[in-house]
């Protein structure tokens, strides 16, 4: 894992997009088009602000797939992922190649989750664009995270830490009003992009950046297999990166 302390968060999105610019430019470049996974919440905005004005990237030969979204949660719901995208992403790219929603309110919840696997099975991820959460949590992986499911998308149970995380951030009024489950990419997914982009910025997760990057590899702290990953790019600032033990940083 390469590991870029930064001094601000602003830096740190700049830099991260553009790691990811240049790893999509050279993918349309060497296969005429190019898929990438975007997160979100609150990790994430200073990257997209970046990355929707990299330059020479032909944004219609690009397909986007998300990481999650929340079982039951309508798109037009402040805290839908698929809303955050559209806004802070879709909305400000020229002619966006496809962007493949995840449909939470979906009714018949198993055959979205097929419809979704199938979909990305015919993609080659070039980079994925992620976060770690407060629990060491990666998508909605929430510890202990299922390492071997192979499915690319499956349906999680949200854990408290994860759900007051949400809260603290201003997405929801109440706990109460947090989801409790989420359709996620899994952990087997996540690992088969070629590239890993991660943006962690602030002091709340320094103990979660720790255990990811000093850590054992385990379920309990679902980003350490972040580890095994042969090209992943973590961006922290300063206070993410409190605990990290001198060597690193």
């Amino acid at each position: 894992m390469d590991i870029h302390i930064e001094p601000d968060k602003r830096t740190l999105g700049a830099r991260a997009a553009a790691e990811g610019g240049e790893a999509i430019r050279k993918a349309i470049a060497q296969n005429g088009a190019c898929t990438i996974i975007l997160a979100t919440g609150a990790s994430q905005f200073e990257m997209l602000d970046a990355l929707v004005i990299e330059k020479g990237i032909d944004w219609s030969k690009v397909t986007v797939f998300h990481l999650d979204e929340y079982v039951g949660l309508p798109p037009t719901h402040g805290a839908s992922f698929r809303r955050y995208l559209k806004e802070r992403f879709i909305a400000r790219v020229p002619a966006l190649g496809d962007f493949v929603a995840i449909a939470g309110d979906a009714a018949d919840l198993e055959a979205e989750v097929s419809r979704l696997n199938t979909l990305i099975a015919r993609h080659r991820i070039a980079v994925c664009f992620a976060g770690i959460g407060e629990n060491c949590h990666l998508a909605f992986n929430d510890p202990p995270a299922d390492f071997d499911a192979e499915a690319p998308y499956i349906v999680v149970t949200l854990d408290e830490a994860c759900r007051r995380q949400q809260l603290g951030e201003g997405w929801f009024p109440t706990l109460e009003a947090v989801p409790d489950r989420a359709i996620s990419m899994s952990i087997h997914q996540i690992l088969k992009s070629e590239r890993i982009i991660l943006c962690v910025p602030d002091a709340r997760k320094a103990v979660a950046v720790r255990d990811a990057v000093e850590g054992e590899v385990s379920p309990g702290h679902p980003a350490s297999v972040l580890q095994r990953h042969s090209c992943c790019s973590l961006y922290i600032d300063r206070p993410a990166a409190a605990l990290l033990s001198r060597r690193i940083g």
